[in-house]
């Protein structure tokens, strides 16, 4: 028996809207119909099926908000076009590598030993009397106003220049070297105290007669008295280049003598001068006095000129043959 086909489908709204049943869900309905009797097909009672509940509504979507579109980017100002940059200056050429400096060959001569030499030094002086004597003389005169010590100076300096002169010294020779006016002070209570002035005058007197240098000092001290000074007496030689010259020669004798005693204590022969130098000389200086004493009569100061002595050092390389 086949059951209606009302008892299988439905085509109500509602039966539409539901999910359709399963094959096996409808057998089992029909079966069990079939076994309590079914009426007449013109009866046939609709089979209700158990209503499927319904779908809970979907929520409704919220729209979503438009979104504004981005205000369109301002245009940027065109970058300014940058300067050229200014053309480098061509590197300078590097300059052309010097040539190698050649080389000399070995001169076959340099190998050959030096010659043999010998190195002396030599030494010698030599002496004379003197011929001038300068004298540092003067006058110092003191008082308790600067006036009076200065016409008391002038007086003493005066009487001192004409007794000079009277011991035949000329003009020439006779030089002022300094004058001088200072104040005089007491510091016995602590604090200075002006007690006066001293003024001073000196002279230097070249005596080109040295026998007549002990009178012209006793004719310094007898004309400024009190107020003459003496502060010194030289000897020397007025040229003293000849003396000089001696004295070299006696040193070139001295290292010739020597280099030939070296030569032949090394069984050699001196042969010629290779190099000669000066090393030293002395300028003549006063050699002191012997004990002897002049004068020029009676009353004269007297003074022992000695001699006068000059130097020379050298040093001289001979070849040894």
């Amino acid at each position: 028996m086949t059951a209606p086909a009302s008892l299988l489908t439905s085509d109500t709204p509602e039966d539409r809207s539901r999910m359709p049943l399963s094959r096996r869900s409808v057998a089992a309905a029909v079966v069990c119909l079939l076994a309590v009797g079914v009426p007449a097909l013109g009866a046939a009672p609709v089979l209700a099926l158990p209503a499927r509940p319904a779908a809970a509504p979907r929520p409704a979507q919220a729209e979503p908000t438009p979104v504004p579109e981005p205000a369109p980017a301002p245009e940027s100002a065109p970058a300014p076009e940058s300067a050229p940059a200014p053309e480098s200056a061509p590197a300078p050429e590097s300059a052309p590598a010097p040539e190698p400096t050649p080389v000399p060959a070995p001169d076959p001569a340099s190998s050959v030993p030096a010659p043999a030499t010998v190195t002396v030094t030599g030494e010698g002086s030599a002496s004379a009397p003197p011929d001038l004597a300068v004298v540092g003389a003067g006058v110092e005169t003191s008082a308790k106003t600067s006036q009076s010590a200065l016409d008391a100076q002038n007086q003493a300096a005066a009487a001192l220049l004409a007794a000079v002169r009277a011991q035949g010294v000329a003009e020439r020779d006779i030089h002022t070297r300094s004058v001088t006016l200072t104040p005089l002070h007491d510091y016995t209570d602590g604090a200075p105290r002006l007690t006066g002035y001293q003024a001073a005058q000196s002279f230097t007197v070249t005596v080109r007669e040295v026998v007549r240098t002990g009178a012209v000092l006793q004719a310094v001290t007898d004309a400024a008295g009190a107020a003459a000074r003496v502060d010194s007496v030289v000897f020397d030689v007025s040229d003293p280049a000849p003396l000089q010259a001696r004295a070299r020669e006696a040193a070139h004798a001295d290292a010739h003598a020597k280099a030939e005693q070296y030569a032949r204590l090394s069984g050699r022969h001196l042969g010629a001068l290779v190099s000669l130098s000066e090393d030293a000389s002395s300028y003549p200086r006063p050699v002191p006095p012997s004990g002897e004493t002049s004068g020029a009569g009676t009353g004269a100061v007297p003074v022992a000129p000695g001699e006068i002595r000059a130097g020379a050092t050298v040093t001289a390389v001979y070849a040894l043959d």
